[in-house]
Protein backbone atom coordinates (compact mmCIF):
# COMPACT_ATOMS: atom_id res chain seq x y z
CA UNK A 1 0.00 0.00 0.00
CA UNK A 2 1.02 3.02 -0.94
CA UNK A 3 0.71 6.23 1.22
CA UNK A 4 1.18 9.81 -0.44
CA UNK A 5 2.38 12.00 2.22
CA UNK A 6 1.06 14.80 0.01
CA UNK A 7 -2.41 13.42 0.69
CA UNK A 8 -2.37 13.41 4.04
CA UNK A 9 -1.09 16.94 4.29
CA UNK A 10 -4.17 17.79 2.17
CA UNK A 11 -6.72 16.03 4.52
CA UNK A 12 -4.93 17.31 7.84
CA UNK A 13 -5.11 20.90 6.56
CA UNK A 14 -9.03 20.32 5.02
CA UNK A 15 -9.89 18.84 8.97
CA UNK A 16 -8.18 22.10 10.21
CA UNK A 17 -10.22 24.14 8.15
CA UNK A 18 -13.51 22.20 8.91
CA UNK A 19 -12.40 22.75 12.81
CA UNK A 20 -12.04 26.38 12.65
CA UNK A 21 -15.36 26.59 10.95
CA UNK A 22 -16.60 24.32 13.78
CA UNK A 23 -15.10 26.92 16.26
CA UNK A 24 -16.29 30.13 14.07
CA UNK A 25 -19.95 28.75 14.42
CA UNK A 26 -19.70 27.57 18.25
CA UNK A 27 -19.06 31.31 18.95
CA UNK A 28 -22.30 32.41 17.47
CA UNK A 29 -24.25 30.19 18.78
CA UNK A 30 -26.19 31.15 21.79
CA UNK A 31 -29.02 29.97 24.19
CA UNK A 32 -30.84 30.95 27.70
CA UNK A 33 -31.73 28.45 30.27
CA UNK A 34 -34.25 29.26 32.89
CA UNK A 35 -35.34 28.12 35.90
CA UNK A 36 -38.00 28.77 39.17
CA UNK A 37 -40.60 30.33 36.11
CA UNK A 38 -37.62 32.86 34.90
CA UNK A 39 -36.54 33.81 38.17
CA UNK A 40 -33.04 32.64 37.08
CA UNK A 41 -31.87 33.03 33.81
CA UNK A 42 -28.39 31.61 32.59
CA UNK A 43 -27.21 32.49 29.00
CA UNK A 44 -24.03 30.49 27.36
CA UNK A 45 -22.56 30.12 24.12
CA UNK A 46 -21.64 27.12 22.15
CA UNK A 47 -18.10 27.56 23.37
CA UNK A 48 -20.06 26.79 27.04
CA UNK A 49 -19.05 30.48 28.02
CA UNK A 50 -21.21 32.04 30.48
CA UNK A 51 -22.22 35.51 29.38
CA UNK A 52 -24.72 36.28 31.36
CA UNK A 53 -26.49 35.59 34.70
CA UNK A 54 -30.07 37.30 35.99
CA UNK A 55 -31.52 36.33 38.58
CA UNK A 56 -35.04 38.19 40.32
CA UNK A 57 -34.64 39.74 43.60
CA UNK A 58 -37.42 37.43 44.72
CA UNK A 59 -35.28 34.37 44.33
CA UNK A 60 -33.10 35.47 47.08
CA UNK A 61 -33.82 34.77 50.35
CA UNK A 62 -30.54 34.81 52.54
CA UNK A 63 -32.19 32.15 54.63
CA UNK A 64 -32.76 29.75 51.89
CA UNK A 65 -29.22 29.71 49.56
CA UNK A 66 -29.62 26.64 48.65
CA UNK A 67 -32.82 27.06 46.73
CA UNK A 68 -31.26 29.77 44.89
CA UNK A 69 -28.22 26.92 44.00
CA UNK A 70 -30.70 24.46 42.65
CA UNK A 71 -32.23 27.48 40.63
CA UNK A 72 -28.58 28.35 39.45
CA UNK A 73 -28.04 24.88 38.86
CA UNK A 74 -30.93 24.26 36.98
CA UNK A 75 -30.89 26.76 34.63
CA UNK A 76 -27.34 26.05 33.80
CA UNK A 77 -28.15 22.85 32.51
CA UNK A 78 -31.63 23.75 30.77
CA UNK A 79 -29.34 25.73 28.72
CA UNK A 80 -26.37 23.57 28.62
CA UNK A 81 -29.34 20.91 26.97
CA UNK A 82 -30.07 23.76 24.51
CA UNK A 83 -26.81 24.29 23.27
CA UNK A 84 -26.49 20.14 22.73
CA UNK A 85 -29.27 20.62 20.60
CA UNK A 86 -28.44 23.45 18.40
CA UNK A 87 -25.22 22.06 18.24
CA UNK A 88 -26.33 18.71 16.59
CA UNK A 89 -28.70 20.91 14.57
CA UNK A 90 -26.21 23.62 12.78
CA UNK A 91 -23.00 22.10 12.69
CA UNK A 92 -23.39 17.79 13.78
CA UNK A 93 -22.90 17.45 9.99
CA UNK A 94 -19.29 19.18 9.95
CA UNK A 95 -18.32 17.25 13.41
CA UNK A 96 -19.50 13.84 12.57
CA UNK A 97 -17.45 14.06 8.97
CA UNK A 98 -14.50 14.44 11.11
CA UNK A 99 -15.85 11.55 13.99
CA UNK A 100 -16.09 14.11 16.21
CA UNK A 101 -19.06 12.56 18.88
CA UNK A 102 -20.92 15.68 19.98
CA UNK A 103 -22.54 13.25 22.63
CA UNK A 104 -19.52 14.08 24.95
CA UNK A 105 -20.39 18.19 24.88
CA UNK A 106 -21.09 19.33 28.26
CA UNK A 107 -19.94 16.19 30.26
CA UNK A 108 -22.99 13.39 28.71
Amino acid sequence: MNINPFDILKNAQKIQEQVGSIQDKLALINATGSAGGGMVEIDITGKLEVLAVRIKPEAVDPEDIAILEELVTAAIGQAMEKIREKISGEIGHLAGGLGIPLTGLGGN
